[in-house]
């Protein structure tokens, strides 16, 4: 998530902050690119580095990144959504969307984070139309109110094709969360219909719950949902200001004649460069971001217990996927995967079975899986499991 910005933030609190250079005055031809190269290490056992969260069908009845796909039908044609992954994880994905899908999967040589990664799409993307609007998703979320969302995206890239700005989506909070980084929103930028695009003020970075209780107090804060909107233009802008080796990359990067130059050219430079996210390399820097407001229902799946917010309980209140029975025992998270898991009275547990792995822990300590992962890196042979 992102960091803050500071005490007095000059970015978008002055009327003229907000660039609004026309770009482009036709309707914008829409891209997506669609980031599927995390770890999803809070659903381990069942999420590892070779089947990682977005593989998983953890809520929906299909993949997440199946479902991230499938929910910009009708604003994005597929032939123009691109995935961007770990090169490990092309093949995976291209089999989860089946033979003759015409989006494409472009896989990263080395992890480097979300600048790099959009940088690499918007590549893409400019080989094709340099004066193109793109919207960025992530593959792990579960976003629902499709209508709404479609409207959002719809009026979003069109602002973003006519106007140099960098958006941001936000979502309204719906509880003092301290999982999520937050927006707080300055002054009413423009009004689409009912939709609303507001100066941003800062970014911050995740608080703590009495700090998170405050922000809602105000109603000027929302969650950095970590999707984006903009031009191929702005965003090239912005790295040029910003993050000029990514500019240049990103230049070169476009003026590839083929796939496979282009492929090649990725897997000379990203080595090279920094691992940095868009949040720190762009958005806390940037003196044109605009955030509209995401009225659409959405989650981003970030650990177990988001589970019970998308699967529906048995008639003792756990939460199950897989081949499970349970005995006088209520509010647990089972998954069993390819065997059963029986319980008999326990509550309010997390209970994972996957692949010759068990994880048992207490819901409430499902945050500190991550530390469990990094003392298993440490010892010798745990290499397949994670």
């Amino acid at each position: 998530m992102l960091k803050t910005a500071g005490p007095a933030v000059p970015c978008s609190l002055m009327p003229d902050a907000v660039h609004t250079t026309p770009l482009k005055s036709d309707p914008p031809e829409a891209y997506a690119v669609i980031m599927a190269g995390g770890k999803g290490e809070r659903f381990w056992p069942l999420s590892t580095s070779r089947r990682p969260k977005q593989l998983l069908a953890l809520a929906g009845g299909k993949p997440l990144i199946v479902q991230a796909v499938e929910r910009l039908e009708g604003v994005v044609p597929p032939e123009r959504v691109l995935i961007v992954t770990n090169e490990s994880l092309v093949q995976p994905i291209r089999q989860l969307l089946g033979e003759g899908s015409p989006v494409s999967v472009l896989g990263e040589p080395i992890g480097r984070d979300t600048a790099a990664a959009i940088a690499a799409g918007a590549a893409w993307i400019r080989r094709r139309n340099p004066a193109a609007a793109f919207c960025v998703m992530t593959a792990g979320h579960i976003i629902g109110d499709l209508p709404v969302f479609h409207e959002t995206l719809r009026r979003g890239l069109a602002l973003c094709a006519r106007h140099d700005i960098l958006m941001t989506i936000g979502i309204r909070p719906t509880e003092p969360s301290s999982a999520y980084g937050y927006i707080e929103a300055g002054d009413v930028w423009t009004k689409d219909g009912d939709i609303e695009f507001r100066r941003v003020r800062r970014f911050v970075e995740k608080p703590d719950t009495a700090t998170a209780r405050e922000y809602l107090a105000t109603d000027r804060y929302a969650w950095n949902s970590g999707m984006f909107v903009w031009s191929v233009t702005s965003i090239h802008r912005a790295f040029s200001e910003f993050q000029p080796e990514l500019a240049k990359c990103l230049e070169a990067w476009s003026a590839c004649g083929s796939e496979d130059s282009f492929q090649g050219a990725l897997e000379r430079d990203f080595p090279g460069l920094d691992k940095i996210s868009i949040d720190y390399a762009v958005m806390e820097k940037a003196d044109n971001i605009v955030m509209c407001n995401g009225a659409f229902a959405w989650d981003d799946v970030g650990s177990w217990p988001a589970l019970e917010d998308h699967v529906a309980p048995d008639e003792e209140g756990n939460t199950v996927l897989g081949d499970v029975q349970s005995v006088e025992s209520s509010g647990n998270i089972v998954v069993s995967e390819g065997r059963l898991t029986a319980l008999i009275g326990v509550q309010d547990l997390v209970v994972v079975q996957s692949d010759g792995v068990t994880l048992v822990c207490r819901k409430s300590h499902s945050q500190k899986i991550k530390a469990l992962l990094a003392r298993l890196r440490n010892q010798a042979g745990r290499e397949d499991i994670l």
